[in-house]
């Protein structure tokens, strides 16, 4: 017998979002979607008359921030619907639409950036002293007026906005071939029954006691994937190719200073990180060699990266049990962020469990004026409940600043997006180790801890250095094949992992599995935000109030200074390399600990 996914009709409602807050009906966002039309071609009445008058300056700013944020939870509705079943052609023509109605607003709206940079600036200071509602606008003009050399002419503008809904191209592929075409077919797991292989189950299956099933799930899994090896290069090529042209299109030396130019991040934050990584990696060798001791084995392999080294302990957790320890770990952050996350697990916000068709992986989405959503496809284990707690802080970071800050300002950058999910599972790990009184689930979070600096820490740099070489070989004009990107990606493990794993060849095609390669020069940010994390939860726990009112000041800021800025009032510098180093001093110690306990 093959156990298959639950069909969505057959998940409980009490384990699935309601969209309702957004929409009440799929009807509804059909009458939204229509009457955004026409508001958004309103946008033009302001083309050529900012420099007018203050007011008319505000009012422009004033109209984009009201039609972006309706367009905005069209956006976000249809994309959520679409990721609770990709299969469904209805949801896959909303997300069409939306992303029409996206590039509809940009294209709308391209005149506003060129000629608000034509103003000399002594006029619009003089507007903001005039217009007190002007001035909460202050830091985004700054910013904008930052990027003046990579802010193009009205025409051209125009073009790039057009040309941007080609440019979702790749990363839409790429969704539709992994999450609503790819299949995987089945395997046999510890009681000798088939199960269907899915993104939901997969690393579940690689936690497996029996390295047979490991096995069989880790090639089974890359053998989808080796069949689509040369359609999956071409996409990722295309992806790349296309952060290389819009680079260039607006004057960047490189696609990685496009991206980090955004927010304001120097270039040096992400080259820091590699350099510091790669010269700590002494300490990750170490740890993959006492992996493979403690397993007693004479070759590890890939497959067993993931099985915990506490065979003994109880790894499973049922949802109900994991929300009620994730409310416990989290009181140290104060009665008003629990009472939030309390009001997430009873009034439907969190969509917990895989079916068929639905997207891999978790996240925090939602819109501004409306409460933030979490997707899991949660599989009983403690890696659940820790992501539980990681989309949670996601979602409590939008739930400050939506209600904090102005649209303007209500959404937080990509820089910091990982800080408050990693502090929270931080947390919800100091609690476990002080709340357990069995050694071996002790052990086993002490190891879950090693594996977190391994996962986020070492391997996110790992693929931020892909990114970052399959981005220069695009710009020198080299081919991205599925043989060149192989040989890349293999030659990195070697590097990170060092001589004591035996690299199986299917890792070389790990690269085409991973969702966030599609968002150009993301993950490196996993890593800084790890190293904030472990700094700020440290100050949390070692400080108390004082710590938490600087911790909750931060996530109020959403986006109104600079992201190094806001997190150096936090009390992290990550424009330095010590918050790295110092996580990385923090992993060294647990790998000596290691060493003396085995």
């Amino acid at each position: 017998m093959i156990i298959n996914q639950k069909e969505r009709s057959e998940i409980a409602p009490a384990y699935k979002w309601r969209l309702e807050a957004l929409f009440e009906t799929d009807e509804l966002w059909l009458e939204e979607y229509e009457a955004a039309l026409p508001e958004i071609d309103k946008l033009s009445q302001y083309k050529g008359t900012l420099a007018q008058s203050a007011e008319q300056l505000y009012a422009c700013m004033k109209a984009q921030d009201e039609i972006s944020m309706r367009v905005e939870r069209i956006y976000v509705y249809a994309n959520m619907k679409s990721h609770e079943d990709s299969s469904l052609p209805k949801y896959q023509g909303f997300v069409d639409k939306a992303d029409t109605l996206i590039v509809r607003l940009m294209t709308a709206a391209s005149f506003f950036n060129p000629e608000l940079l034509s103003m000399d600036s002594r006029l619009i200071d003089s507007y903001m002293k005039e217009k007190e509602e002007l001035r909460q606008y202050r830091h985004a003009i700054d910013d904008l007026m930052r990027q003046k050399e990579h802010v193009l002419s009205e025409e051209i503008e125009g073009i790039l906005a057009q040309a941007a809904e080609i440019g979702q191209g790749p990363e839409n592929i790429f969704s539709m071939l992994n999450n609503a075409d790819m299949s995987f077919g089945p395997v046999t797991d510890e009681e000798g029954v088939q199960r269907e292989l899915t993104h939901g189950n997969y690393i579940s299956l690689m936690e497996s006691k029996s390295r047979a099933v490991r096995e069989e799930a880790f090639k089974t899994y890359y053998k989808a994937y080796w069949a689509q090896k040369n359609t999956l290069s071409a996409i990722y090529s295309a992806s790349v190719k296309k952060d290389v042209f819009f680079a260039r299109q607006r004057k960047y030396s490189s696609a990685l200073e496009a991206s980090l130019s955004q927010y304001n991040i120097p270039k040096s934050v992400y080259t820091n990180l590699i350099d510091t990584v790669k010269k700590g990696l002494g300490s990750m060798h170490r740890y993959v060699k006492l992996r493979k001791e403690k397993l007693g084995l004479k070759e590890l392999h890939m497959y067993d990266l993931y099985v915990p080294l506490v065979p003994e302990a109880d790894t499973s957790i049922a949802y109900e049990d994991a929300k009620e320890t994730v409310l416990r770990a989290l009181s140290v952050l104060g009665e008003d962020y629990v009472s939030m996350v309390r009001e997430s697990f009873e009034n439907s916000w969190i969509d917990v469990y895989e079916n068929r068709g639905k997207r891999s992986g978790a996240y925090s989405w939602g819109a501004y004026g409306c409460h933030p959503y979490i997707l899991l496809n949660f599989d009983n284990k403690i890696n659940d409940m820790f992501t539980l707690a990681h989309e949670m802080g996601h979602a409590m970071h939008s739930h400050y600043s939506w209600t904090t800050q102005p649209y303007t300002y209500g959404d937080y950058t990509i820089f910091v997006a990982e800080v408050a999910s990693t502090v929270n599972e931080a947390l919800l790990l100091e609690y476990l180790l002080k709340t357990t009184t069995d050694k071996a689930m002790r052990d086993y979070l002490l190891n879950y801890q090693m594996e977190q600096f391994r996962g986020t820490l070492f391997r996110q740099c790992m693929f931020a250095e892909f990114e970052l070489r399959t981005h220069d070989m695009a710009e020198r004009g080299e081919p991205l094949t599925h043989e060149s990107l192989q040989e890349l990606y293999r030659e990195l493990n070697i590097a990170y992992y060092g001589d004591g794993i035996a690299l199986d060849e299917e890792i070389g095609l790990e690269w085409a599995r991973i969702p966030h390669f599609y968002t150009p020069f993301y993950v490196y940010q996993y890593a800084t935000g790890y190293s904030a994390a472990v700094a700020l939860s440290k100050k949390i726990l070692d400080e108390g109030e004082p710590a938490v009112k600087a911790y909750k000041e931060f996530l109020k800021s959403g986006s109104k200074d600079y992201s190094i800025e806001l997190l150096k009032r936090a009390g992290v510098d990550l424009s330095s390399p010590e918050p790295v180093k110092q996580a990385l001093g923090v992993f060294d110690r647990l790998v000596h600990e290691m060493v003396i306990l085995k």
